[in-house]
């Protein structure tokens, strides 16, 4: 087990961050300014007053290499001050003992807002700028955090290993050829890729492998890989001894923007799709870009699928790159977390707009054996429904095409399948976990910003 260090410029949220941190993986928490605070008896503003910036590096200095000889230092999340990296000595202990993490520094804004509600407690003022290059030479970086009821979600890039933040890591096949190096030192199990082994046998098999690792109440498993693995494995912590915690690492697009957030777990049935389950939020989820670098170019594609669905609900535009930045992907994540955070477990009707395309979509992914996949799915049920927006005069005439132009333009299907119409999915559809009796709700996309939910009859 190793520390985690999270550093960057002033104001940029460390404490918080590592506070939210700890409490996620069970660690003992640290503020480097803190302990200085603790250790002289007086408060850092006072320091600087008495022997400026001198006196004060070289007090954190001391500290910093006493706190790295505690008995339980090497479990521990440690928040640094703005420039105690950069006295080379400093960085090569931190490095040494443990990973660092920067912060990026939020907007311009931003700062000037967190400073202006505190300008008392950062004696040096925002240095975000002046130390930019000295900031941006650490490879390990966090773009964005968000901090939901039971989950806090960091985005990143260059995050590291995994070895150390859960008892057991269940990954899928395809996650752990692509990427063994994080998973090196870890206690770690294999199940197949796909949407083919998301069933109650593959449930069974992890429940036997919790068994074999005595995986007891007050430990925490992890999931390493897609969707598929991050459903199956929390609907195993969420029934294994009535509830084991439990962190999601998504390697894919599609899981990263979708899947890994929001709590709901579970497999499907011979009658349906997501038909078992519960909902058992992750008490970590760590989405790393970098992960990305290793996915064959349809997988980015599925993952965009989402993607554009987001910013069909928030009315923004669907831009990203080629291989999504961790920026990007947390600009995206955002419009998810906002619903899932005023309807959680889906019942104020918020959160049934994320269901956009997926009535039609889950439809013809179990129709097709699962030979279309779930990115694809979504993709022509976005079309499809909006099709019928238009024909209920929810949308305007031209809106299907144009949405069928954008998903068309990152590569990805808009119809149905030849020898497949609407009417074949009806049967499917009537067994949707959204229905109340034949009328089932759908999530229609009508324009841009625009998502209704409407019931519709499936006689």
């Amino acid at each position: 087990m190793s520390a985690i260090f999270l550093y960057g410029p002033p104001a940029s949220g460390k404490t918080t961050v590592g506070r939210n941190l700890s409490l996620s993986l069970g660690r003992p928490f640290f503020d480097l300014d803190e302990v200085i605070e603790e250790k002289v008896g007086k408060k850092i503003p006072a320091i600087f007053e008495e022997g400026g910036e001198a006196l004060f590096r070289k007090i954190e200095k001391e500290t910093l290499f006493e706190l790295t000889r505690k008995e339980n230092f090497n479990s521990s999340v440690v928040s640094l001050g703005g420039g105690t990296l950069l006295d080379p000595e400093n960085r090569m202990l931190a490095e040494r003992v443990g990973r660092v993490w920067l912060l990026e520094a939020p907007s311009p804004e931003e700062l000037e807002k967190r400073f202006q509600r505190n300008p008392n407690a950062r004696p040096l003022g925002n240095k975000a700028e002046e130390r930019k290059e000295h900031y941006a030479s650490f490879k390990s970086r966090i773009a964005k955090t968000f901090l939901l009821p039971t989950s806090l979600v960091i985005v990143g890039e260059g995050l590291g290993p995994l070895c150390d933040f859960a008892k057991l890591v269940i990954a899928d096949t395809n996650a752990a050829n692509c990427q063994p190096e994080a998973l090196k030192n870890t206690a770690l199990e294999l199940i197949p890729s796909g949407e083919e082994i998301k069933n109650i046998t593959t449930i069974e098999k992890i429940w036997g492998l919790l068994n074999d690792h005595a995986i007891g109440r007050k430990d925490i498993i992890a999931s390493f890989g897609g969707g598929v693995t991050s459903d199956l494995v929390g609907f195993a912590a969420a029934t294994w001894m009535r509830g084991i915690d439990w962190i999601n690492f998504p390697t894919t697009l599609l899981a990263m923007v979708d899947a890994s957030t929001g709590g709901k777990t579970g497999c499907d049935l011979a009658i349906g799709k997501n038909l078992v389950g519960a909902f058992h939020s992750p008490r970590l989820i760590l989405i790393d870009a970098d992960r990305l670098n290793t996915l064959p170019l349809k997988e980015l594609k599925v993952g965009k699928a989402e993607m554009i669905k987001h910013a069909l609900i928030s009315g923004s535009e669907p831009k990203f790159s080629e291989i999504p930045t961790a920026r990007e992907i947390a600009d995206n994540l955002k419009v998810k977390v906002d619903i899932v955070r005023e309807d959680p477990f889906e019942r104020s009707g918020k959160r049934i707009l994320l269901n956009c395309g997926h009535t039609v979509g889950h439809a013809l992914e179990l129709m097709s054996n699962f030979t279309i996949s779930h990115g694809e799915a979504v993709a022509i049920g976005c079309v499809e429904e909006a099709r019928i927006a238009q024909r209920m005069g929810l949308a305007k005439d031209s809106f299907p095409e144009e949405l069928a132009e954008v998903f068309s333009a990152h590569g990805l299907p808009t119809k149905l399948p030849e020898g497949i119409v609407l009417d074949d999915l009806k049967l499917i559809m009537r067994r949707d976990k959204k229905r109340s009796g034949n009328t089932v709700t759908f999530s229609l996309p009508c324009a841009w910003g625009s998502v209704i939910a409407t019931k519709i009859s499936l006689e």
